[in-house]
């Protein structure tokens, strides 16, 4: 009896711990394409997401000093000179 509510008892935590996970829905942080060109005085932080299974599409996206998100788009030229920029700088 003891062994069978201990059981019981584990089983529930385990249920408890996949319950509170949080799965990706597969969708990307940037909707479309994203901007061609942002000031440079304005960029705070730069994040480069490559592909996953949750997003097929590598992601650049840019925290401005104004607090707000723009997605860059990966093809513009000026994108492609600030990803060569940071990657310089790590």
């Amino acid at each position: 009896m003891t062994t069978t509510a201990v059981f019981v008892f584990l089983s529930c935590l385990l249920a408890m711990e996949v319950q509170g996970q949080k799965f990706s829905k597969g969708r990307c942080i940037c909707a479309d394409k994203g901007v061609n060109v942002v000031l440079l005085k304005n960029i705070e932080k730069v994040e480069i997401i490559p592909p996953s299974p949750s997003c097929g599409k590598q992601e650049i996206i840019v925290n401005l000093k104004s607090t707000e998100r723009k997605c860059l788009n990966p093809e513009s030229k000026f994108t492609q000179n600030l990803i060569k920029r940071a990657l310089e700088k790590m």
